[in-house]
């Protein structure tokens, strides 16, 4: 697997994670597409910002192989991300919708 690959998969499991949570969590959804891009912009602030730790697509293939328990990590944060996400969006809109 390349760098590139990686990120890509890990985008794509905050999407699904996202979805999946929107599907399983009622009061969290914003529809389909809502939850996609949630998902997606989640996946990727949270890769981003704590693949610092060492577990991020370039870490993953320092050696040429991949290493599966940091990417295993990868995706689990990646998952973590859409549905922390989506929560804080769902939060922000009720906020916004509230009358003082």
């Amino acid at each position: 697997m390349t760098d590139t690959l990686i990120a890509l998969i890990s985008i794509f499991m905050g999407l699904i994670s996202a979805n999946l949570f929107g599907l399983y969590s009622k009061k969290n959804t914003l529809g389909f597409t809502g939850n996609t891009i949630v998902g997606i912009f989640g996946s990727i602030f949270f890769i981003k910002t704590f693949s610092r730790l060492g577990f991020g697509a370039k870490a993953i293939m320092v050696s040429g192989e991949m290493d599966v328990s940091l990417f295993l990590i990868n995706m689990l944060v990646s998952s973590i991300g859409g549905i922390v996400g989506l929560i804080l969006v769902k939060i922000f809109i009720r906020k916004m919708n509230s009358n003082p």
